[in-house]
C-alpha cells in the first residue's frame, strides 16, 4: 500500500495517563501508534517492556536481569510454544503497555495502526544476567530471546488485527550502529540473522526503525515495507544509496522520514518551513538521480526522529501538531 507521507510515531510519550497519551496520538496521527509510556513505570521502558516472561527474567527495584538458576522449566515452555506456534501466553499486560491496552479500546475506526516492539539485537545488548553478561553474548539465551521476541510480535499482530483492518508494527533496533565495533563482539551477519528471524514471523506489514546510523543497503534488502530512519540527525545517510532506495521502492517499500526532531532543545528552534526544507533536502540527493519527489512522497510516511518521552507533554504535542501540518501540507500539494 501507498502511506503518502501519513503521520505517525515511533512509539514513546512522555506522559503518566495512557488516556492522555492516546488523545494525543488519535488527534494528530493519521496512523496512530499505541503509545509506550516509559515515565509512568520502569516496567515500559524499551529494554524492560518486552522482556515480561522471558525465561528467567527477575524485575525488581528498577532492575532487570535472567536468573539463569531458575529458567530450565520456562526455557522449555518457550520452545515448546514457538514450534506450535502459540502466542496466547506471551501477551503484553496492563502492567507493562498501559497506552496499549488503553489504545486497543479505541472503536476501530482508523484504517491502519502502528505497533512496535524492540528489536532482538537492542534488547539482546540491554537484558543481562545475574553476572552482568548480556543476553546477546550467550548462544542459548540469544536464540531464546529471538523466539520470545517472534512469539511477543505475534501475539500484538493478532490482537490489533481484531480491532483495525491494517496494521503495522516495527522492529526498533536503536543498536544497529552498534554492529562492528568495540560495543559488541557478535559478527553482524549475526545479529541480523536474529532480526529477521523476528520480522520472518510479522504477517503483517512491518518494518525496521533505527535512530542512529547504519548500514542501510543491508536494511534495504530485507524482509520488510517500511524503513524508518532519524531524517533529522542524519538526513544525508540515506541518499548516499540512491540505487538501494530505487531498488527498495520498485518492489513496493516505504521510506519513512524522522523528520521532527525529539529533543526540546532542537524542536524549539524549527518552525514548519525550516522542517520541511530539512526534509527536502534530505530527499533532494535522491531525486537528482531520478527518483521523482512524488514518488518519495507516495511510498513515504512521516514520523518523528525518535520516541518522543524525552520532550515535555506540551513539547510532545508541538512535535506531533507540526508532524501533522508537514503531512498535510505537502499531501494537499500532490493532492493524496
Amino acid at each position: 500500500m501507498n502511506f503518502n507521507f501519513v503521520a505517525t510515531a515511533i512509539g514513546s510519550m512522555p506522559h503518566k495517563d495512557p488516556e492522555e497519551a492516546c488523545s494525543l496520538v488519535h488527534r494528530f496521527l493519521t496512523l496512530p501508534a499505541w503509545p509506550q509510556l516509559p515515565n509512568r513505570s520502569f516496567k515500559e521502558k524499551m529494554d524492560v517492556q518486552f522482556a515480561e516472561g522471558f525465561p528467567g527474567i527477575r524485575i525488581s527495584e528498577g532492575k532487570a536481569w535472567v536468573d539463569r538458576q531458575e529458567m530450565n522449566s520456562d526455557l522449555e515452555r518457550l520452545y515448546f510454544d514457538y514450534s506450535v506456534p502459540d502466542s496466547s501466553p506471551y501477551g503484553i499486560s496492563k502492567e507493562f503497555a498501559a497506552g496499549l491496552h488503553s489504545f486497543t479500546e479505541n472503536d476501530g475506526s482508523f484504517r491502519c495502526v502502528k505497533g512496535q516492539i524492540t528489536g532482538p539485537i537492542s534488547l539482546g545488548l540491554s537484558l543481562k544476567d545475574e553476572k552482568g553478561c548480556p543476553v546477546m553474548s550467550d548462544d542459548i539465551l540469544r536464540d531464546a530471546l529471538v523466539k520470545h521476541l517472534s512469539l511477543k510480535a505475534m501475539w500484538q499482530e493478532r490482537e490489533l488485527l481484531k480491532l483495525f483492518p491494517e496494521v503495522l508494527i516495527f522492529v526498533d533496533e536503536p543498536s544497529l550502529s552498534f554492529l562492528g565495533s568495540a560495543f559488541t563482539t557478535i559478527p553482524p551477519d549475526v545479529a541480523i540473522s536474529l532480526l529477521e528471524e523476528v520480522l520472518v514471523h510479522i504477517h503483517c506489514l512491518k518494518g525496521v526503525h533505527c535512530c542512529s546510523n547504519a548500514d542501510w543497503p543491508i536494511l534495504l534488502g530485507m524482509p520488510i515495507d517500511v524503513l524508518s530512519f532519524d531524517t533529522y540527525t542524519y538526513y544525508d545517510s540515506l541518499s548516499l544509496y540512491p540505487e538501494e532506495v530505487k531498488r527498495f521502492l520498485d518492489k513496493g517499500g516505504t521510506i519513512s522520514w524522522g523528520i521532527v526532531p525529539s529533543n526540546e532543545e532542537s524542536l524549539m528552534k524549527e518552525s514548519l518551513a525550516s522542517i520541511k526544507d530539512r526534509l527536502e533536502e534530505a530527499m533532494a540527493p535522491l531525486t537528482r538521480k531520478g527518483i521523482s519527489f512524488r514518488r518519495l512522497v507516495e511510498q513515504g510516511m512521516l514520523t518523528p526522529s525518535c520516541g518522543l518521552a524525552f520532550l515535555s507533554q506540551e513539547g510532545a504535542r508541538e512535535a506531533l501538531e507540526m508532524l501533522a501540518k508537514l503531512s498535510k501540507n505537502i499531501r494537499q500539494k500532490y493532492s493524496l
